[in-house]
C-alpha cells in the first residue's frame, strides 16, 4: 500500500494530507476543484488521492451532496507520516528528578494541545545535547541558560529560541558532604566533578577555586553512590534529586562567583540552529510557555502523573 505513494496519485495524496492536517474533525473539506487549482493537479488525480488516503485509514469522508464533503475522522499520525512532516525531536536531560519529568511532560502536552507531536530523547550532560543539535540528531535542545551562553560563544550558528524562566531547569545547587561530622568544606577533600556537565563543572571549579582540594572525575549519575561509598568527600549537585537531600548534609554555595552562576543554571532555555529559525519559530509559536510551566509544577507537586 505504501508503494502507491510513489505514484502520481500518491504524490498528490502527500500534498492533500498537509492540508487535511490543519482541518478539524467535522469540518467541510475543500472542493475537488479547489485542490486542483491550489495544488496544480488534475481533478481525477485529486479524487484518486482522497480515496488512497481513505484506504490508508488516514481519513474518513462523508459526502453530503450539494453541501459538500466533510472530514468525519482523521488519524493525524498517519497523515503526518504520509505528508512527510516528522514530529520535532527535542534533546532533554535525563529525567531523574520530578522537575525534569515535569518539564518533559509539559513540552509533550503543550504540543499535543495544539495538535502537534514532539518526540524527546534523553541525554546526560548539556555538552552532549548541544552536540546532538549541532550534528542534527535533534531539532532543538533543552539546556540551562549558563550552558547556552557558553555554547553560543563557541558555536555562533546556535541561538536561544525560548527562555522558560527561573527555576524551570533546577531549583538550586548546593554542596553535598559525605558525613554530618563535616561542618563545611575542608582542606584536602576529594571533590566530585563531571566534566561533561558544563553547569556542574563550572560551579564546582568556581566554588572550590583556590582551595586545597583534589578533583575526582565522576559521572553525575554516580555522585550519590560515590558519596555513599566515601570515594569522594563533597560534590555540587541540585536539590531536586530527593535522595541526595534526604541522605547527605548540604550547605549553600559560598563563592560569590558560584552563587552568581547558579542563577543562570536554574533557567531552562531552548536552543536551535539559527539556519532553521523561521521553521522552528513557526512550530513553537503556537505552543504556550505558561502551559509547559503549569504542567511542570503540577508534576512536581504530585498532582498529575508524568507523561513523556
Amino acid at each position: 500500500m505504501w508503494e502507491k505513494f510513489y505514484s502520481k496519485n500518491g504524490l498528490a495524496a502527500k500534498k492533500i494530507a498537509k492540508v487535511l492536517i490543519e482541518l478539524e474533525k467535522g469540518e467541510k473539506i475543500p472542493r475537488v476543484s479547489d485542490y486542483s487549482d491550489t495544488l496544480s493537479i488534475g481533478r481525477g488525480t485529486v479524487q484518486h488521492a482522497l480515496r488512497l488516503l481513505e484506504e490508508m485509514k488516514a481519513i474518513k469522508l462523508e459526502a453530503r451532496g450539494h453541501l459538500g464533503t466533510y472530514l468525519m475522522w482523521k488519524d493525524d499520525d498517519i497523515l503526518l507520516e504520509i505528508a512527510g512532516i516528522a514530529p520535532l525531536i527535542g534533546s532533554m536531560p535525563l529525567p531523574y528528578s520530578r522537575k525534569y519529568e515535569g518539564l518533559a511532560s509539559g513540552i509533550v502536552e503543550a504540543f499535543e494541545t495544539v495538535g502537534k507531536r514532539v518526540n524527546l530523547i534523553y541525554m546526560r550532560g548539556g555538552a552532549n545535547r548541544v552536540e546532538a543539535l549541532r550534528t542534527k540528531r535533534c531539532d532543538y535542545a533543552v539546556v540551562s541558560k549558563m550552558t547556552a551562553n557558553a555554547t553560543l560563544s563557541k558555536y555562533p550558528n546556535l541561538k536561544i529560541l525560548e527562555s522558560l524562566g527561573a527555576n524551570s531547569y533546577v531549583s538550586s545547587h548546593k554542596v553535598f558532604l559525605v558525613g554530618s561530622e563535616h561542618p563545611g568544606v575542608q582542606e584536602g577533600m576529594k571533590v566530585g566533578v563531571d566534566r561533561e556537565s558544563l553547569d556542574q563543572m563550572q560551579l564546582t571549579l568556581a566554588e572550590f577555586k583556590g582551595r586545597n582540594v583534589q578533583f575526582v572525575d565522576v559521572n553525575y549519575m554516580q555522585l550519590f553512590d560515590k558519596l555513599q561509598a566515601k570515594e569522594i568527600d563533597a560534590t555540587i549537585w541540585n536539590v531536586d534529586e530527593k535522595k541526595m537531600i534526604q541522605t547527605f548534609k548540604s550547605i549553600s554555595l559560598q563563592s560569590p562567583e558560584a552563587r552568581k552562576m547558579s542563577k543562570d543554571t536554574s533557567e531552562a532555555v531552548i536552543i536551535i540552529d539559527s539556519d532553521r529559525e523561521e521553521e522552528m519559530k513557526e512550530k513553537w509559536n503556537s505552543v504556550e510557555k505558561d502551559r509547559i510551566l503549569q504542567i511542570q509544577k503540577s508534576v512536581e507537586r504530585g498532582e498529575i502523573i508524568p507523561r513523556y
